[in-house]
């Protein structure tokens, strides 16, 4: 074997080897809030609302446009020369440059410029928002896919304690210590263990790929999630109250909202800016050729261009009287709108409340459960073992020994979800709390 060929080997076994590193849950999360669909339809959002504040900046700029005009005259006309009529053909040609500014416009533009700005605040308060509900939404993909991956261990680990017995109470079948009831009822725990098991790595299967739809990570690409620690003596750090005020001020739903409110406000004063009078300043150059077709002797085309060049300047002032109620009904639906984003910016203060004291109580009773689940699996633990001494000695019936294992299984799969859920439930406080 060359070595090229040895290096390329190496170089894609290093490869192979890095896709199936483990991914921690804070790097699931990570990559989504940077590939996610809907992070990235919110950034498309907020470049749209640049390129309105850039429109909104150039509105302050003067309009500068040029102008080439052609005229072919046949028959009665005038004259540009001696401006009397003439019945000949004639040629007319015309440039002009021409700038204008508005000087004043009740302040439309200016209170524009800052519904903009505050657009934009808005937008990048926007995407914060979304990347933050991708991270949960990926925290608690991630939790459903240990919560699967956990309870197929604990089946495939009860399986394998049901396949021991059978083969344990065959044995005793053969020495007449068990009868074939007892056979026949140790092969259908059996197969029912193996139906769980192929139901649950079905299950498995569904919320890998619902993680990897989250991130938006490619669905042929082998994704392994580490399941993290598990610390059941963490309790929230503080109150509710205290955890409400700091997050009215960083969080970035509450600070969208505060930002709608101003874009409206600065569309209101925009709306009202359309009743005040408008001034505008314009200014410009013009010159002209004029050729007779019918007779020569017409001055040459640089000549004219300049003996026919000519400047003007134009104060104009508009003083608006009656457009159909049109600024009437634009400052209306523009006060309704402020009165909507006032509502909802109330709705999302009540409903970060409602969420941080609930977040705070889940935490608190998660761990009680947690605890309270601990105590359960030992006692069903000692109850299972004891259940199958009994079985060996015949002192209990092969049902009991299904019966308590199947307990015992329900309860260590119900405090794996009761660990995986305190884990989320203090992920969101900790979103909360930052």
């Amino acid at each position: 074997m060359n070595r090229p060929f040895i290096t390329l080997f190496a170089l894609l076994a290093a490869l192979s080897a890095q896709a199936a590193e483990p991914w921690s849950v804070e790097r699931c999360m990570e990559y989504a809030a940077e590939h996610s669909h809907a992070v990235r339809l919110q950034q498309y959002d907020l470049d749209a609302s640049r390129t309105e504040r850039t429109r909104a900046i150039g509105a302050f700029l003067p309009e500068v446009y040029g102008s080439v005009g052609a005229q072919m005259n046949f028959g009665r006309a005038i004259d540009p020369e001696t401006n009397t009529y003439t019945d000949v053909n004639t040629f007319y040609n015309g440039y002009g440059l021409q700038a204008s500014l508005v000087v004043f416009d009740g302040l439309q533009r200016y209170n524009e410029l800052r519904m903009a700005r505050a657009n934009v605040a808005m937008g990048r308060s926007a995407l914060q928002a979304e990347k933050d509900a991708v991270r949960l939404r990926v925290y608690k993909a991630c939790m459903d896919l240990l919560y699967c991956e956990g309870a197929v261990e604990h089946t495939q680990r009860k399986r394998d304690e049901s396949r021991e017995l059978l083969h344990q109470v065959e044995v005793m079948a053969e020495v007449g210590q068990k009868s074939e009831a007892d056979v026949a009822q140790m092969r259908a725990t059996l197969a029912a263990d193996d139906y769980e098991l192929t139901h649950m790595q079905s299950q498995t299967t569904k919320a890998l790929l619902a993680l990897k739809q989250q991130m938006n990570f490619p669905i042929a690409d082998t994704l392994i999630v580490e399941k993290p620690a598990i610390d059941a003596s963490l309790l929230p750090t503080d109150n509710a109250y205290n955890i409400y005020n700091v997050a009215l001020t960083t969080n970035p739903r509450i600070a969208q909202a505060a930002g709608n409110v101003a874009a409206a406000r600065y569309a209101l004063r925009a709306a009202r800016g359309a009743f005040l009078p408008k001034l505008s300043l314009s200014g410009g150059v013009s010159t002209s050729f004029y050729r007779n077709m019918d007779v020569g002797g017409h001055a040459p085309f640089g000549q004219q261009f300049k003996n026919n060049a000519g400047e003007y300047v134009t104060l104009s002032l508009s003083i608006p009287i009656f457009n159909r109620l049109g600024s009437v009904s634009s400052v209306r639906s523009r006060r309704i709108a402020l009165d909507r984003a006032r509502e909802s910016l109330n709705y999302e203060r009540s409903e970060l409340q409602r969420i941080i004291a609930e977040a705070v109580a889940d935490v608190e009773n998660s761990a009680k459960e947690v605890q309270k689940m601990q105590d359960q699996v030992e006692a069903d633990s000692l109850a299972a073992y004891l259940t199958t001494r009994k079985f060996e000695e015949g002192m209990a019936s092969s049902i009991d020994v299904r019966t308590a294992a199947v307990t015992l299984l329900q309860s260590r799969v119900r405090l794996l979800q009761s660990q995986l859920t305190m884990m989320y439930n203090r992920q969101v406080l900790a979103y909360y709390e930052k």
